[in-house]
């Protein structure tokens, strides 16, 4: 008599990873509107403006925000297309904003590509920044509405005095936890909350439905911004587009260094205010940093607030009613804390 012969071993499912994809599917059709907008109005009889503008806009972003706007729009059943040219309007802002930083920052490397001020110069950055920022108005005009008009251009301004106190505040390494956050809120996160609440005002769903899309967009954009301070120290250049420890080098107080500097010893002390003041940002200091970083939890605890924002945008998509758009952004929030996994 055969012995019976032991249970198959069940394995649990793998669990696949958080992705854009659901996202870019949705709104496929509406971003290659938005690409024709945006290669059109970049487009100037100064030949070096295309050309510049180009190098960064085709270097292999994934148009989140344009896409969190014709997302948002998909989510509210908006059948227009007044959308498209405000998306447009908002990645022309981000892009304007990249080029400055990388000028402000002394930025050799973007998404794995040389930086437009490295190939042509601070000056030629600055301006073809300043040009993008223009078409981006002339687009917001050209929608006639107050209200967009208002929304973008405050959140420009927003974004701009987030950059100015983000300088302010470099290599200071006894910034605090709420005032860094505060930063973040205005130079990253204000884009996030207006690229989504411009959908609600152009689908006409009123205040609330702007409240609740402005909310997921700036929770969803500080949790961004904290899993990118996170990766600097933990990711690689492949994964990140930039080199690891840019923002280490380049004496960024993030909240992974203000944890790890509030948490540390005299001597931990001592070593991230030279860090930071550029004295110690070799290879040995960074590897010194990461253990440090790792030693005090700063790491975990930065995801963990990211955790924390991206719930705060889950949250506030429950206004909205169940459908695929709905589940494409929340998955969104789920992307963007996960690439630090």
């Amino acid at each position: 008599m055969s012995a019976t012969p032991p249970p198959a071993q069940v394995l649990p499912l793998k669990r696949a990873k958080p992705s854009l994809a659901p996202l870019m599917a949705l709104v496929a059709p509406g971003l290659n509107a938005v690409n024709r907008v945006i290669l059109d109005r970049m487009q100037s009889e100064v030949a070096l403006i295309p050309e510049l503008a180009g190098h960064l806009i085709a270097g292999g972003g994934k148009r989140l925000r344009p896409m969190l706007t014709l997302g948002s729009a998909a989510a509210l059943d908006y059948a227009g297309d007044r959308h498209h040219r405000l998306a447009a309007a908002v990645e022309f802002i981000h892009t304007a904003t990249l080029l400055h930083d990388d000028v402000v920052d002394g930025s050799d490397l973007r998404r794995g590509r040389a930086t437009a001020n490295i190939i042509w110069g601070n000056g030629a950055s600055v301006l073809v920044g300043d040009f993008l920022f223009s078409r981006a108005f002339e687009l917001m005009v050209e929608d006639g509405s107050l209200k967009v008009l208002k929304i973008l251009s405050r959140a420009s301004a927003v974004i701009a005095e987030g950059e100015v106190a983000q300088l302010t505040t470099q290599r200071v390494v006894e910034t605090s936890e709420e005032r860094y956050l505060a930063i973040i809120s205005a130079k990253t996160a204000a884009l996030f909350a207006a690229a989504c609440q411009i959908a609600a005002v152009v689908a006409e769903r009123g205040q609330a439905i702007e409240d609740a899309l402005e909310a997921y967009g700036r929770n969803l954009g500080i949790a961004f911004q904290l899993v990118d301070d996170a990766i600097d120290y933990v990711s690689d250049s492949a994964t990140m587009g930039k080199d690891t420890g840019d923002d280490f080098r380049d004496g960024k107080v993030t909240l992974p260094v203000i944890l790890a500097h509030a948490r540390g010893d005299t001597e931990a002390r001592r070593f991230w205010a030279r860090a930071m003041r550029g004295e110690a940002n070799g290879a040995d200091a960074l590897a010194e940093a990461v253990a440090r970083l790792a030693e005090t939890g700063a790491i975990e605890d930065t995801l963990a607030r990211a955790r924390l924002y991206g719930s705060r945008a889950l949250d506030a998509l429950a206004v909205l009613p169940e459908s695929a758009a709905r589940a494409a952004l929340a998955e969104t929030v789920a992307f963007a804390i996960d690439r630090a996994y």
